[in-house]
């Protein structure tokens, strides 16, 4: 077994080590931190050592800040909306008390280094489409979130890339169970009952025709 590095006492960026939580994450040790601004953090040693975590988070809510300033998307002292979709990208794969780490970063999803800087997100943001109601979404949804993965969605578009999603593959084609409710015209319901429920074959599930119940009047 190789022993661990000790950290104690070390800097950095804004974080001084304290001492060893003796949790690990990942094969990492967990060590508890004070930031410069005075709050105490618990980071995983490798997050240290490679520069992804050089704060509590102060630096980052400043840099971003920063880039809505530089940007105009600063009102009254409230951040932009761009702002909170870069935040919650954070907190969801680093963030452990985070109540959907366990679906991002518990899985392994990461945030590309270049995008721990606000500005270059939120740069990039405004170059590829983004518009308020839109959804940051990964193409690949077990690949990371890095430029060449993203793309901005509507809320409908992005629940379709959910990985609980039921992949379903008829006459050569792959589509979710809610795509093709709507391309055959089934009610997605109906659909899913024929399939989970009925255990219907997939070619009579999406291609027999919903019977009409005709009420006497």
């Amino acid at each position: 077994m190789s022993s661990v590095r000790d950290l104690k006492g070390q800097r950095f960026g804004r974080l001084v080590v304290l001492y060893d939580t003796g949790e690990r994450k990942h094969r990492n040790v967990v060590w508890h931190c004070r930031c410069d601004c005075g709050n105490e953090v618990d980071v995983r040693g490798g997050d240290l050592a490679s520069g992804n975590t050089k704060s509590c988070g102060c630096y980052n809510r400043e840099r971003a800040a920063e880039a809505c300033t530089v940007h105009g998307m600063a009102r009254h002292g409230k951040q932009h909306s761009v702002y909170w979709t870069w935040h919650n990208m954070l907190q969801r794969c680093e963030n452990p008390n985070n109540k959907r780490y366990k679906d991002y970063g518990g899985r392994g999803i990461t945030v590309c280094d270049e995008w721990h800087d606000p500005q270059i997100f939120i740069s990039w943001a405004l170059a590829s489409g983004w518009e308020k109601g839109l959804a940051l979404d990964r193409i690949d949804n077990n690949g990371n979130y890095k430029p060449d993965n993203c793309r901005f969605v509507t809320p409908k578009e992005n629940s379709r890339n959910k990985r609980n999603n039921h992949l379903i593959t008829f006459d050569g084609k792959t589509q979710t169970m809610a795509q093709w409710a709507e391309e055959v015209n089934i009610p997605y319901h109906i659909l899913k009952d024929r399939i989970n429920k009925l255990h219907w074959p997939i070619e009579r599930a999406l291609t027999e025709p919903v019977r009409r119940v005709k009420y006497a009047s």
